[in-house]
């Protein structure tokens, strides 16, 4: 009786030093968002003189068929599932070295972190000039091994444009995940590979029967995080490409901003962040449910 009374005093003081972190929560996220889908039923452009008029869903009608949007939407998900699995395999390599012992592992775990405490914006301008047509590094090179016969407009075609901010993503990105992957490592008992090492498994079987299960759970997390920020790219592209060319690198952060702060079009902006924020958790919800279900097979 007096555990349990002890126990109900516990969750009533854990509720008191929750509730004020609940409510910044809501002041910070859930107002702005139920605001934007308030904002997301009336038109306020400048055919209407900035002035809002109810529409209904009038927004999310003229969204289906907005093919701008759905270019920016296929663009932002080719960006994100591509660069987000190359960070993942990356950064699984890196953390798998960061691991082992050798002399220096230290330093060089300092070092490989680096571009991710980067600035973005300054990464982008990097990424800019070292995919520059005529004094680019990655020309530079390919011209003296002969590789091409002339510098490529990486940013200015389509396709290259695309896999130039992909590089330039990956290179920042990759050490979050390696990061995020060593710690999950860190905490893997040796007396498991050990155990299974006298049972005559390779190092390959090590890692597809002990460390992949094991490491599921920090893998979603790092998916999860690097999906947010890689669907919500904005600061890099806008940089490197500026959505160009033609559209090509357009991502769903930059039309709204085009929307809102170029075309003053605030009502249609309103409901293209709802849609998206829509998205974003159903992915994150996805997300959560393998993290749950793996913890599960775990225990």
């Amino acid at each position: 009786m007096q555990a349990d009374k002890t126990h109900s005093r516990e969750q009533r003081t854990g509720w008191i030093l929750v509730i004020p972190a609940l409510l910044l929560l809501l002041l910070v996220y859930a107002y702005p968002i139920l605001s934007s889908f308030w904002s997301s039923l009336f038109a306020e452009n400048l055919g209407t003189q900035l002035q809002p008029v109810f529409s209904g869903l009038a927004n999310y009608q003229r969204m289906m068929g907005d093919g701008r949007f759905w270019q920016a939407m296929w663009n932002t998900t080719i960006f994100t599932v591509v660069s987000v699995l190359l960070e993942l395999v990356l950064g699984m390599i890196i953390a798998l070295i960061l691991h082992r012992p050798f002399p220096g592992r230290n330093l060089v775990r300092t070092i490989a972190i680096l571009p991710w405490a980067l600035p973005t914006a300054l990464i982008g301008l990097a990424w800019a000039w070292i995919f520059n047509d005529q004094f680019g590094v990655v020309n530079d090179i390919l011209l003296r091994l002969g590789i091409i016969e002339q510098g490529i407009n990486w940013l200015g075609m389509p396709n290259t444009a695309m896999m130039a901010a992909i590089a330039a993503d990956v290179w920042k990105a990759t050490p979050f995940i390696s990061i995020l992957l060593l710690a999950g490592l860190q905490s893997i008992p040796t007396d498991l590979y050990e155990a299974h090492s006298l049972d005559g498994a390779t190092p390959w079987q090590n890692f597809t029967f002990i460390t992949l299960p094991l490491l599921m759970p920090q893998i979603l997390i790092a998916l999860l995080f690097r999906f947010a920020q890689a669907f919500g790219i904005f600061d890099l592209i806008k940089v490197m490409t500026g959505g160009g060319p033609g559209g090509a690198t357009e991502m769903v952060s930059l039309y709204i901003y085009a929307t809102v702060m170029r075309y003053l079009d605030f009502g249609y902006g309103a409901a293209l962040i709802v849609v998206t924020f829509l998205l974003l958790v159903f992915a994150v919800a996805i997300a959560f449910w393998g993290l749950s279900k793996s913890r599960a097979q775990i225990n």
